[in-house]
């Protein structure tokens, strides 16, 4: 049987260990956490949004960035501060503005795929993680707004997406629980939302089932590429427990290894000789526990995302609420600024009547590459794959991508 070594237990290292898994590999997952999906697939968003698959890349993106690097508030946030990574990043991002319908495109086709296969496997393997499909609602403030989403809209139908226009009137018929005033909207009745992190903690369960054994706490410090194997040497993170002195370097032999290291795999595929250009974009997100029974009934069922404010929801279970938005370019830095957090609790005032007593914020950084096209593919070198880079969309687009990665390894290396 063939080895294969994943490095990365968020959405997409264990979908793919999932995929490897089916196809008769053993796999071995090894994360720097005590627990799967602790990093960007713990508390994103909640949506499972093809109808959210348009790439960044145009001129009027940049320029709103430069707009609000003046707001701490501002939806898209720029650190100024000099940062070599950074800056080559952003200029590679404008060197993508000519591929944007392309990219466009491309991305919702992946993302109806990978809708379908999540489907398929929480039906299969009876996963629960707080699923509702109950389609997205995006809902504009404005003619100038709305005419420009017109434009963008026309392009993901062109990929295959189901998705209508909705007047102000009809907002309400969709999600009566909205108390703002809106020009219009458009509504994708196929998409859903769920809780990332429940899923892929169910998911990495089914996987221990199937055999897939985990390396909970050990951080991989080298990779050595060899002629018939690849070997990776580890030892336990700053989260591991055990006394360091005790704990020798540790040593895995893989007849390939697969990249799924969020923003780290930046890192990892320079150790490999790849570049692999992943920048961390922060985004944030509070959870709103509805403890009160007028709050359990006013807060939205169906999925909402307000374009001005690049704001979305969903509905995690009866109890909970996701608000999240944001796009923070700030290198690695993971605080969860309050600066942040407030204009989310204040939006959910806004257009909402929940209390928001009871709100948990978290902030988690989206490995983004300058297309904003996931990374899946074979490395330079012979036994190293990756998929890796999937911004804002890792929870829409991780079963799709896990599937073409692992056909992709049984191709080059089949199970023996």
């Amino acid at each position: 049987m063939s080895h294969v070594v994943i490095v990365g237990a968020g959405i997409t290292g264990v979908t793919s260990a999932y995929e490897l898994s089916l196809l008769g590999y053993e796999v071995t997952v090894i994360d720097q956490h005590l627990f799967p999906a602790m990093e960007t697939s713990y508390a994103n968003g909640g949506q499972l949004s093809a109808c959210n698959a348009e790439v960044w890349n145009q001129k009027s993106t940049v320029l709103k960035g430069l707009k609000w690097m003046a707001r701490k508030d501002a939806p898209l946030l720029l650190n100024p501060s000099f940062d070599l990574h950074k800056y080559a990043w952003l200029i590679e991002f404008l060197g993508h503005i000519k591929h944007y319908q392309t990219n466009t495109i491309e991305t919702v086709k992946l993302a109806l795929l990978a809708r379908q296969r999540l489907f398929e496997i929480a039906d299969q393997e009876k996963i629960q993680f707080d699923l509702e499909k109950r389609g997205i609602l995006h809902f504009y403030h404005n003619h100038a707004d709305y005419a420009v989403a017109t434009e963008v809209n026309q392009l993901l139908c062109r990929g295959g997406l189901q998705r209508y226009a909705v007047t102000a009137e009809e907002i309400p018929s969709i999600e009566p629980n909205l108390t703002g005033q809106y020009y219009g909207g458009f509504y994708c009745p196929d998409d859903a939302t769920g809780d990332i992190h429940k899923f892929t903690v169910g998911l990495a369960e089914v996987t221990q089932r199937l055999g897939v054994k985990y390396l909970w706490g050990m951080q991989v410090d080298e990779i050595q590429h060899r002629d018939h194997d690849v070997l990776i040497q580890f030892q336990a993170s700053s989260e591991n427990m055990q006394d360091k002195h005790d704990i020798n370097l540790g040593q895995l032999q893989a007849d390939a290894i697969l990249i799924c290291a969020g923003v780290q795999s930046y890192s990892l595929a320079h150790m490999l000789g790849d570049r692999v250009n992943i920048y961390p974009v922060k985004g944030y997100s509070i959870t709103i526990d509805l403890k009160d029974q007028q709050s359990i009934t006013a807060a939205p069922w169906v999925s909402l995302l307000d374009e001005s404010a690049k704001i979305v929801t969903s509905r995690l279970g009866s109890q909970r609420l996701r608000v999240a938005g944001t796009a923070e370019f700030n290198g690695y830095n993971r605080d969860i600024r309050a600066d942040r957090i407030q204009p989310l609790v204040d939006w959910v005032n806004q257009n909402m009547a929940i209390s928001t007593e009871h709100v948990v914020p978290w902030a988690g950084l989206r490995p983004m590459m300058p297309n904003m096209m996931p990374v899946v593919r074979r490395g330079k070198r012979d036994r190293v794959f990756f998929n890796t880079g999937h911004g804002h969309l890792g929870w829409t687009l991780s079963a799709a991508t896990a599937a073409i990665i692992s056909q992709q390894i049984q191709q080059y290396y089949p199970v023996s």
